[in-house]
């Protein structure tokens, strides 16, 4: 029974695990495809405009910006289907549960930000404080799956819930920090669309067409309104229900009697199907989609997609940052953004935890031991696909900037990931428990 409730999650870990290592091979390209002799072409790709336009009406954007706020944005809806999903039953759904990886999350994000608000001596760079606050759990996940078995599974849940709750810090952070001038009227009639489909999932109808034809103007209207469209991922997808139409024992009923007619049917043994057959066909795919969750199907039918697909393409344009002396860099904000992901993340995630432990407001895991937070803290200093994005945001005017913040997220990323994996890998495997 254990190991057929695990499936799930091992498949997640499994996927997030090798979309990692395709964001290694994507950033590795990046960086060698920028400073190569071919660096022109590379510049030139991401900056083509694409789109169309018509009096009164023009939507061009670099191609970048097609991956940065319409790809994104499905990786972000992704994200919402896996919130409201632990949120309503997963690793989220009680405060007991809650209360470790979120410890761990406050700490991963108000000690590196305040270090980079010590740190920061430049007013122009200040707007780079979220930068260091998310981790990216694809790479993160990609370095514990490396361990094996030196760690033990619930340190891999609290990983991935703890990213979530950072997932879910980042996105109010960007949506009330890093949107440019709100244009009221627009937003209002976005929100308002979005009230429509959060009523109808209420109500019990839930429609994939009218989700993703709604989902397209909504996104649409969130950008034009200044409010960035990747928010509207986030909410769009808290209108998927959760709930099935039909009971397990009501499918299993429908099952059996699909079962006969098909085999009443194929007594001719005919190598076609009957018409019956056909029909018994028609009514499993209809009760097999009765039965399903909506946000559950679209969750694994987008899981793949972004995991090996829109990431990795997000990786490719927007790692290749330019290393060369004669390109101007800002170095206190690379070692600023280094420190924060190293050191802010690696302990300060520990010492929150550890407090609320001392003050016995969370309850560790047994099998989770003192240098398996230590060296999860230091792997959750991978910041990179959330790091990147904010990053954009906040220099969005300042190329420079923008490639010093990148150098320093990948430097950072790297310090942190080796840190963790030396920690995990040679530490003592005793299990020293931290429980009382």
């Amino acid at each position: 029974m254990a190991k057929r409730l695990l499936t799930p999650f091992q498949k997640f870990v499994k996927i997030e695990g090798f979309s990692g290592i395709l964001l290694l091979m994507s950033t590795i390209i990046a960086l060698v495809w920028a400073n190569s002799g071919f660096g022109d072409s590379y510049a030139a790709l991401w900056n083509y405009k694409i789109g169309i336009a018509s009096e009164g009406f023009e939507l061009k954007k670099p191609l970048l910006l097609w991956i940065n706020d319409g790809l994104m944005a499905i990786f972000f809806f992704l994200i919402g289907l896996e919130i409201k999903r632990e949120v309503l039953i997963g690793e989220l759904n009680s405060i007991k549960k809650l209360a470790f990886p979120l410890f761990g999350a406050l700490g991963g994000v108000i000690v590196p930000v305040a270090l980079f608000m010590l740190l920061n001596q430049n007013a122009e760079t200040f707007k780079g404080w979220g930068i260091p606050m998310a981790t990216d759990i694809a790479f993160s996940l990609a370095v514990l799956n490396a361990l094996g078995k030196r760690v033990p599974l619930s340190l891999k849940i609290f990983l991935i819930a703890f990213a979530i709750v950072d997932d879910i810090e980042a996105v109010l952070v960007i949506a009330i920090f890093y949107s440019g001038a709100i244009k009221t009227t627009l937003l209002f009639i976005g929100l308002g669309l979005l009230a429509i489909l959060y009523l109808l999932s209420y109500k019990g109808y839930y429609s994939k067409f009218i989700t993703f034809f709604t989902g397209i103007i909504i996104w649409l209207l969130f950008l034009k309104s200044g409010v960035h469209p990747t928010v509207a991922g986030i909410l769009l997808a808290l209108s998927v229900p959760i709930r099935q139409k039909i009971d397990t024992s009501t499918f299993i009923f429908q099952l059996e009697n699909i079962y006969k007619n098909i085999k009443d049917a194929s007594i001719l043994k005919k190598p076609i199907l009957s018409k019956e057959q056909i029909q018994a066909m028609d009514d499993l795919e209809d009760w097999s989609g009765k039965f399903q969750s909506p946000l559950q199907h679209l969750e694994h039918n987008l899981h793949g997609w972004v995991a090996y697909f829109i990431i990795p393409i997000f990786a490719l344009a927007n790692a290749g940052v330019i290393i060369d002396s004669s390109v101007g860099i800002e170095i206190p904000l690379i070692i600023n953004i280094i420190l924060c992901l190293v050191l802010g993340k690696g302990l300060g995630i520990p010492a929150v935890i550890f407090l609320a432990k001392k003050l016995n407001l969370i309850q560790i895991p047994a099998d989770v031991s003192t240098r398996h937070i230590l060296g999860v803290s230091f792997i959750a200093g991978i910041g990179f696909t959330m790091a990147i994005f904010i990053a954009s945001l906040a220099f969005v005017s300042t190329p420079e900037y923008i490639s010093s913040a990148k150098i320093g997220i990948l430097l950072g990323s790297l310090i942190s990931a080796i840190i963790g994996y030396l920690i995990l890998r040679f530490g003592s495997n005793k299990t020293e428990s931290l429980k009382d």
